[in-house]
């Protein structure tokens, strides 16, 4: 019977809790970035990026600094309102839009206009830059009497054989190092908030033993009402 009543006590298991390292935030942000730059990645559509060129050249009575000037004029007036407004009906999108999906770029040591357009697919992109480039260059050729200056078209653009925007392992790998960074810097900044509460502990520790030291003993105070009683 004593057998029986001791089987049919349950047994009792010690659970034994291991505390993860203290560098785990470090290969656990890792992943997550390397998880979401990789979804960033797959998940986003391609973005193809076209380059067409124009180039400010002065006639036989303007010096080449003006066309240089004029060169960096017609780079800001490249997204305007009326030259996208040329430039609307062969690239075939709104002008709102085309905005958004072009820009002009130029140096400041030389006249030629670089107009980028950018699109989902690579035959959009070229016709983008094109489209802006022929709406520039023939906008700008109209006052070539009274500026000295026209712009000549110097390189088309090509519909590019692969996207701009980055790829799904650039992306994994983006994500992974940032994710890096955080842990990183996540466990740079635990261990701090961790010291500073040990401190403050410390320092209350002597306070509390303080007071208690000033206090007086038991057998002190039974001495005291003796003396008193004699007296």
């Amino acid at each position: 019977m004593a057998d029986t009543a001791d089987q049919k006590k349950p047994t009792r298991r010690r659970r034994v809790r291991l505390a993860p390292p203290a560098w785990w935030p470090l290969p656990a942000a890792a992943l997550l970035g390397l998880a979401a730059g990789g979804a960033y990645g797959v998940l986003k559509a391609p973005e193809y990026a076209a380059t067409s060129y124009v180039v400010a050249v002065p006639n036989e009575t303007t010096e080449p600094a003006t066309a240089l000037g004029f060169a960096q004029a017609y780079a800001r007036i490249a997204t305007s309102s009326s030259t996208l407004a040329y430039a609307q009906p062969r690239a075939g999108i709104g002008v709102q839009q085309l905005r958004t999906q072009v820009r002009a770029e130029t140096s400041p040591e030389s006249p030629m206009i670089a107009i980028t357009g950018t699109s989902k697919s690579a035959s959009g992109a070229a016709d983008i830059a094109n489209a802006v480039a022929d709406a520039l260059s023939l906008s700008s050729n109209q006052a070539a009497k009274n500026t000295g200056v026209q712009l000549l078209l110097f390189s088309q653009a090509v519909a590019p054989s692969d996207p701009a925007s980055a790829s799904a392992p650039l992306s994994g790998a983006v994500g992974l190092c940032a994710g890096g960074l955080l842990g990183g810097l996540w466990m740079l900044a635990r261990p701090a908030r961790r010291r500073t509460r040990e401190e403050a502990a410390e320092a209350v520790v002597p306070v509390v033993a303080g007071e208690f030291a000033s206090l007086p003993a038991q057998g002190d105070h039974s001495e005291t009402k003796e003396k008193e009683s004699v007296r």
